[in-house]
């Protein structure tokens, strides 16, 4: 408890002194990373929710995001329908999808050593990402909607201001998260099963299919931020790869379960790589930033823990 206290202790400290200094120097780098940072923590807190409660890391992340995201594409242009709008239909399939996965592939290496799991999503990752690119070709696919170029002005700082929806979407995830855990049934069988499977399975709990509802509504999110994403973005067969390993970075940073803390990581990571790319030249460096964040982490974790502060 003190080590997550000193940790989050450190984040705060961290992302304050960011902010005074951005705020001076480069105040619209300070907006681009808090913007960064909701989109970062939307699309991290599903894996969170994964690996707090059914223990796997889900290399497949991305490519599910990815999917989703063409998804919304289709039914867009299918049916005409503005991506919003379309994300309700998305994250209704993205929910069979996961649930459909969950029970046909992953369940069954939830006993095997991690490495085989990796392997598993890993290779759920390339199935998903090369279906794409057959059925898709690699051409990149983008909507255009006239609401994402709306901006506003202050002083001397114009930015956009559609981009902090993605921080709106976190905080939403992460309040409907606590909400869901702590105050519904299912949420708290879901949190006896992430605390302790055996025990949960001893007082009647159905462990594997609480794994599966909880797999599959991280699936829905995905479906709800692939919707979001591609109002914003272009997508192609190849874009989710760099969102699984940030979220990954972010669950690691924030630690197994500690689903607020992905919400404070997702600054500290957002205003850091804004930080870098606002200095000239820096732009090629911002990819390191969350490579030198994490092992910062786990260097600070493993120091107070020799340290004696549990």
């Amino acid at each position: 408890m003190r080590q997550n206290k000193a940790v989050i202790g450190s984040a705060v400290g961290f992302i304050g002194v960011m902010i005074i200094i951005l705020l001076i120097a480069k105040p619209s780098a300070l907006i681009f990373g808090i913007q960064r940072a909701g989109l970062y923590a939307a699309i991290a807190l599903p894996m969170a929710l994964v690996l707090g409660i059914v223990h796997i890391v889900n290399l497949a992340h991305g490519e599910m995001m990815m999917i989703a995201a063409y998804l919304t594409y289709s039914i867009c242009v299918a049916f005409g329908l503005d991506p919003l709008v379309a994300m309700v239909p998305t994250a209704v399939i993205m929910f069979f999808v996961g649930m459909l996965l969950f029970r046909f592939t992953i369940r069954y290496a939830l006993k095997a050593p991690e490495l085989n799991q990796l392997i598993l999503t890993f290779g759920l990752a390339m199935v998903l990402s090369q279906g794409i690119n057959l059925l898709a070709t690699s051409q990149p696919r983008k909507l255009s909607v006239d609401y994402v170029t709306s901006s506003a002005t202050i002083g001397n700082v114009s930015f956009g201001t559609y981009d902090f929806i993605f921080l709106a979407v976190a905080v939403i995830f992460l309040t409907g998260l606590m909400l869901f855990l702590k105050k519904t049934r299912l949420g708290k069988a879901a949190m006896a099963v992430g605390q302790n499977p055996v025990g949960a399975q001893f007082v009647g709990i159905n462990v594997i299919s609480t794994y599966t509802i909880i797999f599959a509504i991280a699936s829905a999110m995905l479906g709800i931020m692939g919707a979001f994403f591609i109002t914003k973005m272009s997508i192609f067969p190849t874009v989710g790869g760099a969102y699984t390993m940030k979220s990954f970075c972010l669950v690691a940073m924030a630690g197994i379960g500690n689903l607020p803390m992905v919400l404070l990581s997702s600054l500290v990571l957002g205003i850091s790589e804004s930080a870098v790319q606002s200095i000239p030249g820096g732009t090629g460096w911002s990819p390191l930033v969350f490579f030198g964040l994490i092992i910062a982490v786990i260097l600070f974790r493993s120091y107070a823990k020799t340290a004696g502060v549990k």
